[in-house]
């Protein structure tokens, strides 16, 4: 029997050619979008999963309260952690995290690490294996070091790397570590990076404020006990709070902020570390959203739906071609059970065939699609087992379904009406119109949305920053010279050249340089007896033209005054923190006898991503910290030449050092990665989601009018005109097409607002994006249909009339 089923199908599917090579196309090109899809989809949701560890660990977070709400922050104190372990129950390991570049030297070696400087527990808590070395407790002494096995390559090549005395520079001096253990390297799903790891205790700040608590600087993990309730953490933290907190809590209560709904001023929590790499740190609050990775499992879904509903949709439209077998059939003996499995069959075998071939796509633009989206999936993700017997479970499934529905509708069929081969389609042409109608909305909200993310892509891009990111190139200031030196010696070196305008520094960059590094500080100070807090950023002279900001008030940082060092330049929101009437008479205060003048304000500018608002900045002049970015504003010529000149001259001052130069706009770029990646894939979605639907649209098209040829013919013989017959045969279409419209768009439009409150500066939802999306499906299935309609309104009524 089986082998009938088997036979039958072949021939089946080869007499309609058209109908099974527009199904099999669809379902692969589906199914290996749906599977490259899903593996991104599944790749971040598997984040820092690979810890044994990860259920139990927590990153610590603190929130209180000040005159404007609630305020979150990832960064403590060093005596923080300790503290924990000692008053806290529950906590089984607990360690400081703070990452941050290193110079490391080896022999005539100097290159610039990615180094995290941690506790004893970091490499208890967390999964990352040991291939060399100690295994167990690798940081247990402060003079160890670990690094990966590619940092290992780098460093000592084909060398034994276990036993190696390098040097770290730390405070300006070579210090002696040696390489204890070689682990793996960062898996790609690690929100934890790192080259080195060093312990916590030589870090160049720890001396000097191991006992501080107001200096916060690093992160903190920790490790629950079985049994133990993140939730109990806070209450567990409260004695600590308080006895170390006082003065903090005083000062909030005295500046008017409100205590919080347990009615308490400051406070620490926990993030769970599985949730980390999509948790944000905004208006107060920790917000943890897989948002982007369900709409990537979303796009994949409903890619394949689009092409089950074409599938439906053919099958369906295809039936009323195959009345006469079925009534054979019956009149021969077949039961409706086998009649059923015989149209299954069918199914099954389109289905498992156009899995294979998508299978095989995918592998095929595997490379492309990681370069696209920016991402690291690899088939490993999901060929374990587990993950291949639910896909084969998904596919039977989905076969069962959108085969089984039209197989279930022709094995029904009484015998003597499909003898006749006439059928009452009527309801079969709901169906089909519900499923089409489905199809085009969807196409329609991904064409809406795709629209509305470009529009606030290009709205971010070309917004005014308010300060020059076209002809700035910014570098990181790495090499064991004295940052400010090297400035001067840089300075030195393009002093001669006329495309050279300023040259600058700072300790944070704009946007996200080459070496993916950004980093904010902020500080709070007592102003006339109550707190401000303000971010701080560390300059060199010029900045300010360098960056072509403007400056509103004041001046800015001159070489002619050395009390300069001792002085401010403050954005136009900072200004407003201070309430004067005048901003040059406020101060910021480090004590009651160190206070540092305003001496100028500048235009507020985004020294941050465009997700947030302007927030205060206060920049200073101080030998006591490092510059870590350089900035070069060049002429809006020949810049590619400007580059290399600094490039070349960086070269000189800092021969060991690699140039890692961008230009800001650049670094700008890098920073709308998550949007351009959501653009991209919604856009090829959009155009997949239109294609497949046109794909349907044209098979069902086609048999329409096979359907109709008679009516055609008699309607050109009473005097029909080509475009009266055009139009009856396409209104249809376009009717399906106008009531996805009307149901589209206000689910497009309530999804792009949404999106849209995430961004604090945005574009204007217009209703022409989502009456753009209608034209624009119209059209298309307008051209789908049009050209078969067209030949066959122009086909002779008599060749029409001879047709059965």
């Amino acid at each position: 029997m089986f082998k009938n089923y088997i036979k039958i199908t072949w021939r089946s599917l080869l007499k309609n050619k058209t109908f099974t090579i527009l199904n099999s196309i669809g379902l692969s090109v589906a199914f290996a979008v749906a599977i490259l899809l899903s593996m991104a989809g599944f790749f971040d949701l598997s984040y820092d999963k690979f810890h044994t560890n990860s259920k139990d660990i927590y990153k610590v977070y603190s929130m209180w309260q000040n005159p404007k709400g609630p305020q979150v922050s990832v960064s403590h104190a060093a005596p923080l952690m300790p503290a924990i372990i000692d008053e806290v129950p529950g906590i089984t390991r607990a360690t400081r995290h703070l990452q941050q570049e290193a110079v490391l030297t080896y022999g005539e070696k100097e290159i610039n690490m990615d180094a995290i400087w941690v506790d004893a527990d970091f490499f208890n808590m967390f999964t990352f294996p040991a291939i060399k070395g100690k295994m167990n407790n690798p940081l247990e002494k402060q003079s160890d070091i670990v690094i990966t096995e590619e940092t290992a390559k780098s460093l000592f090549g084909d060398e034994e790397a276990i036993g190696k005395t390098v040097q770290i520079q730390i405070n300006g001096k070579d210090e002696s570590f040696t390489v204890g253990t070689v682990v793996e390297n960062n898996p790609a799903q690690s929100t934890l990076e790192f080259e080195i790891a060093v312990r916590f205790e030589r870090e160049a700040d720890y001396l000097g404020s191991k006992d501080n608590w107001g200096a916060r600087y690093h992160d903190i993990y920790v490790q629950l006990g079985e049994n133990v309730a993140p939730s109990q953490f806070d209450i567990a933290t409260r004695s600590l709070v308080n006895n170390n907190f006082k003065e903090r809590i005083d000062n909030a209560k005295r500046d008017g902020a409100q205590p919080d709904s347990d009615g308490l001023y400051y406070k620490f929590e926990l993030l769970p570390l599985e949730d980390e790499n999509f948790a944000t740190f905004k208006n107060g609050y920790v917000q943890v959203s897989r948002s982007n990775v369900y709409l990537v499992l979303g796009v994949a879904f409903l890619i394949l739906f689009i092409a089950c509903v074409n599938f439906i949709n053919m099958s369906i439209a295809r039936s009323g071609q195959r009345l006469k077998e079925i009534g054979m059939r019956k009149t021969l003996g077949a039961k409706p059970k086998q009649l059923f499995f015989q149209f299954w069959t069918e199914s099954l075998f389109v289905f498992l065939f156009s899995v294979s071939i998508g299978v095989v796509i995918s592998i095929l633009l595997i490379d492309e699609f990681k370069t696209i989206f920016r991402t690291d999936v690899s088939f490993g993700l999901i060929l374990s087992p587990v993950t291949i017997l639910l896909f084969m479970l998904g596919i039977l499934i989905i076969t069962f379904i959108v085969g089984g529905y039209p197989a279930l509708l022709m094995s029904k069929l009484g015998t003597i009406q499909s003898l006749k081969g006439k059928l009452d389609v009527s309801g079969k042409n709901r169906v089909r119109d519900a499923l089409m109608v489905l199809q085009f909305g969807i196409a329609i909200l991904m064409i809406a949305g795709t629209l509305v993310l470009h529009s606030q892509l290009d709205f971010m891009r070309n917004k005014d920053l308010g300060f020059n990111k076209e002809q700035v190139l910014s570098f990181p200031l790495d090499g064991k010279k004295n940052s400010y030196d090297a400035l001067e010696l840089l300075r030195n070196e393009l002093a001669g050249n006329a495309d050279i305008l300023e040259i600058s520094g700072a300790d944070n960059n704009l946007g996200y340089g080459k070496d993916g590094s950004v980093s904010s500080s902020m500080f709070g100070f007592e102003y006339k007896n109550r707190v401000i807090n303000t971010n701080y950023l560390t300059v060199d002279y010029d900045y300010v033209e360098t960056l072509d900001l403007e400056l509103v008030t004041g001046r800015n940082f001159s070489r002619e005054f050395a009390s300069d060092r001792s002085g401010a330049v403050i954005n136009e929101a900072m200004a407003k923190e201070f309430g004067e009437k005048d901003p040059l008479t406020a101060y910021i205060s480090f004590s009651e006898t160190l206070r540092f003048p305003v001496i100028g304000v500048v235009k507020d500018y985004h020294f941050e991503n465009l997700d947030k608002t302007i927030a205060p900045i206060t920049m200073m002049m101080s030998r006591d910290y490092d510059l870590y970015y350089g900035y070069v504003k060049v002429a809006p010529v020949n810049l590619a030449k400007s580059y290399d000149a600094v490039k070349n001259a960086w070269a000189r001052v800092s021969p060991n050092s690699k140039f890692l130069g961008s230009f800001l706009d650049e670094n700008i770029n890098r920073t709308f990665r998550k949007e351009e990646r959501m653009t991209t894939m919604i856009t090829s979605g959009s155009i997949l989601a239109i294609a497949l639907s046109c794909i349907g649209l044209f098979a069902i098209s086609l048999l329409i009018v096979n359907q109709r040829t008679k009516e055609i013919g008699v309607r050109k013989v009473i005097g029909a005109s080509v475009t009266n017959i055009t139009f009856l045969l396409t209104k249809d279409f376009l009717k399906l097409v106008g009531i996805s419209f009307l149901i589209a768009s206000p689910i497009a439009w309530w999804f792009m607002k949404e999106w849209l409150k995430n961004y604090p500066f945005k574009i204007n939802l217009s209703p022409m994006f989502f009456v753009a999306a209608g034209l624009l499906a119209a059209v298309i299935a307008l051209c789908t249909v049009g050209g078969r309609t067209i030949k066959a309104a122009k086909q002779n009524p008599v060749k029409s009339l001879r047709t059965e």
